[in-house]
């Protein structure tokens, strides 16, 4: 993997917390924090329209049901097919009710 430098201007108490951190563990956090970040944008563009739900996850860079997870956790009614009830219960449960 590839890495660059880059410098940020930081709050001193938060700088003072992060310098106590890993490297790794900074990573993890950056990293989720772009996934949330992403996700949040996805779905702002979802709810007003410029995007469906498919292209809102591949933008997000997350599988739908990952979108449709956190779009259900704040509320937001994403669209449904028999295909994301099947990988939400399983599919046997799916396919024993039909």
């Amino acid at each position: 993997m590839s890495s660059e430098t880059i410098s940020l201007t930081l709050p001193t108490t938060l700088a003072q917390e992060l310098k106590v951190a890993s490297q790794v563990f900074l990573l993890d956090l950056l990293e989720r924090g772009l996934q949330d970040y992403k996700i949040e944008r996805a779905l702002e563009q979802y709810q007003h329209g410029h995007l469906s739900f498919g292209a809102a996850a591949q933008q997000a860079e997350v599988p739908p049901t990952k979108l449709a997870q956190v779009a259900y956790a704040k509320g937001i009614q994403p669209p449904f097919s028999l295909q994301t009830v099947a990988e939400e219960l399983g599919s046997d449960y799916v396919n024993r009710s039909k």
